[in-house]
């Protein structure tokens, strides 16, 4: 198991923006993070990006202004000789330091900024005030004292207007009246390194292309000669990818157990699942002591029949709603034993037949087990209780709203962090092989892919494997082309490995984001999804032997089967391989007999 120190992370967005027209050169992405509190910030990403002086090298004149107030701001530097700003003895909500900046349509926007506060460990929130008065979140983090963290974040621009930035500190909002502001009441603040880095939507998709080549293909080289070890040239070498290394799936339900028309509609596609509900403990225990595994044993059977790799949904539910109704009514410590008997029966009956489990689902939103057992460490508890009796699935938290909604405070990426790491650390859990499961349920409208991304980042520093595990779009006019946006961006990010959709066909009742009609048409979403998973398996390849007898090819990870024939030969060779992310550019010697 890999584990991650004390996190401190502050989302700062101070980060200002520009005026004018300035032309940026499209850097490639930047996706550096930490969770580490370091002795010296590190400089700006991006050499700042358009922020004019990012590192404070130059005269605070250049490019920065302080409001009007009676704060103080000094600029200080460190023994490594990087300079920063701290800001004291502030008694206005306007005393601080700002940047003026304008947002352009369509552009993304990559921020951050080392940060360190003077004292205690505090909630901080950034907004950006939009003209009209809306207010759009950049982000919140949880703030600490001593040491500097790295703020990132990101904003995607639906409006051309200058903006302005309020923060929000222990639920206390400061405003500002036409710039922006970095706002922090009562507080010193040090800040050093501002980066703000604008990407149009054009560069963003190359970023994701180009990431998407890096770690999810490898190079392969076959040479090919005769029995004399001779250059066969002209050798003709046809490679067919059989399975994708890649986990991408989809949601099923128990009308699979009846359709014909739905499990060879399922097992065409995917490799990978979760069942929506088959395996909750409300499905599995209606009556209490009467339970029932009737449909999610004949389910896990048919994924087994055509190699589907099955993600457990869930052990627990954190939500009060989402419980059987008979554990409602009894006693906490009647609960205690219930929850027992639950845990210890679902994962044993399935044990090493998974390759996840959802161990609390939601225990950032809501706390049911927590409260009703008086036990603060219960989520902790399940999951050490979990990994003993089967120690092969990846243990999950699995929550909304870290990554697709960046105004739930709750939720936040410093938040799911703390409690990972609250459960981590819990005696008896170091060696608990432990995932994040972000659930990536997307409302209408433009998803905030700089916001998904900078996330990401922040998550993925931990070294823990990420899964995106209920992909869902809202409905509107452009959910398909959203759907497509927000697989791309998992699919592109180095720390993502696996994506389940909930979604499906229209017969199971998948009325919000149906893939294919009642027909088993493809819906326009249904259109995207197979067509990513045309794009992200290698195609078929012929490829013609140059005069040394080599084929190079860029392939995507997975398994592959190989012809390889001449012309003039009377013979043909088959082999199979498998190209993996660990596996270094290869050759692969191959032998025709002529």
């Amino acid at each position: 198991m890999k584990t991650f120190p004390e996190t401190c992370i502050l989302w700062l967005s101070g980060i200002l923006l520009f005026s004018g027209n300035s032309i940026i050169n499209a850097f490639a992405y930047d996706y550096t993070a930490t969770t580490e509190c370091l002795g010296e910030p590190q400089r700006a990403q991006y050499g700042g990006g358009i922020i004019v002086n990012p590192d404070f090298n130059h005269s605070l004149e250049a490019g920065w202004s302080t409001a009007i107030g009676r704060g103080n701001i000094e600029e200080r530097i460190l023994e490594a000789g990087n300079r920063f700003i701290v800001v004291h003895n502030r008694t206005n909500q306007l005393d601080s330091l700002f940047q003026k900046v304008q947002l352009e349509e369509g552009n993304l926007y990559s921020f951050s900024a080392w940060v360190q506060l003077s004292e205690g460990r505090e909630t901080v929130a950034v907004f950006f005030k939009i003209t009209d008065g809306d207010l759009v979140r950049g982000g919140s983090v949880i703030a600490d004292h001593g040491c500097w963290s790295l703020l990132k974040g990101g904003i995607v621009a639906n409006f051309s207007s200058p903006v302005e930035i309020l923060f929000r500190v222990n639920y206390f909002s400061f405003f500002c009246l036409s710039t922006v502001f970095l706002l922090f009441w009562m507080q010193k603040i040090e800040q050093a390194s501002v980066s703000l880095q604008q990407f149009t939507k054009t560069q963003w998709r190359s970023h994701q292309d180009n990431t998407i080549d890096k770690i999810r293909k490898s190079k392969v080289r076959f040479q090919v000669t005769d029995a004399n070890n001779t250059a066969m040239r002209g050798a003709i070498v046809s490679i067919k990818q059989e399975q994708s290394d890649f986990p991408f799936g989809c949601g099923m339900n128990h009308y699979i157990l009846t359709s014909t028309d739905y499990q060879n509609w399922f097992a065409s596609r995917f490799k990978v699942t979760t069942f929506t509900n088959e395996m909750k403990w409300y499905s599995t225990e209606k009556r209490q002591g009467h339970e029932n595994y009737t449909v999610s044993d004949a389910m896990v059977k048919f994924a087994k029949r055509n190699g589907i790799s099955i993600r457990g949904h869930n052990i627990f539910w954190d939500d009060p709603k989402y419980q059987p109704e008979w554990v409602n009514s009894i006693s906490p410590e009647d609960l205690r034993k219930a929850a027992q008997k639950r845990l210890k029966s679902v994962v044993s009956r399935y044990r090493g037949q998974l390759i996840a489990w959802d161990v609390v689902n939601e225990n950032l939103h809501f706390s049911f087990f927590e409260d009703k057992l008086g036990d603060q460490n219960a989520s902790a508890e399940y999951f050490s209780e979990a990994y003993q009796l089967d120690p092969t699935p990846i243990m999950f938290m699995n929550e909304y709203n870290t990554i697709e909604y960046c105004r739930d405070e709750k939720s936040s990426v410093a938040n799911y962090l703390k409690k990972l790491q609250e459960i981590l650390q819990y005696p008896g859990n170091e060696g608990i092989s432990a995932g994040i499961g972000l659930q990536g349920r997307f409302g209408s409208g433009q998803p905030n892919l700089a916001y998904m991304r900078s996330s990401l980042d922040i998550l993925g520093s931990t070294g823990l494997p990420i899964w995106l595990t209920e992909v869902d779009v809202g409905k509107d006019p452009d959910q398909a082309q959203h759907l497509e946006e927000i697989l791309r961006e998992g699919y592109s990010h180095p720390a993502v490995q696996g994506i389940v959709m909930f979604a499906g066909p229209e017969l199971a009742g998948f009325k919000n984001m149906p893939l294919a009609d009642i027909n088993f048409n493809n819906t326009p979403a249904g259109d995207v999804v197979d067509k990513l998973l045309g794009e992200w398996e290698s195609e078929i390849l012929e490829i013609k032997a140059d005069d040394r007898g080599f084929v190079d090819a860029l392939l995507s990870h997975g398994d592959y089967s190989v012809t390889v024939q001449h012309p003039e030969a009377n013979s043909s060779t088959t082999l199979s391989f498998r190209m993996t992310k660990d596996i270094p550019q290869t050759t692969i010697d191959v032998q025709i007999h002529a």
